[in-house]
């Protein structure tokens, strides 16, 4: 049985950015790239840690995307909830239906 492709998605505060860039690199044998792009976070749940994103009324987020095998994933997953226990990381996964690059 093939192993479903998975899109893992993270929310990660500005703060842990750096980290979390740095953390997805060392785990080559599961993460071969990523995207990441910058996000804001607004609702209830949604952290305001600094003065300036109190001011504006939302958080700056950042938000990673990796597509993997679902078992990696899990196994991503875990390793993350060490690395980054009680930072309150948002994430979700979704299944990858077709994967391929235009050349």
């Amino acid at each position: 049985m093939i192993d479903q492709p998975v899109c893992l998605t993270l929310i990660v505060p500005h703060q842990l950015r750096d980290e979390m860039f740095d953390t997805l690199a060392e785990q080559s044998d599961l993460v071969s790239g990523f995207t990441a792009l910058q996000g804001s976070g607004h609702g209830t749940e949604v952290r305001l840690l600094t003065a300036a994103e109190r001011v504006k009324g939302h958080a700056d987020q950042t938000v990673v995307q990796v597509v993997l095998a679902s078992t990696d994933a899990s196994r991503l997953l875990e390793r993350l909830r060490v690395s980054f226990a009680g930072t309150r990381l948002v994430y979700w996964t979704m299944p990858v239906t077709e994967l391929g690059m235009i050349d």
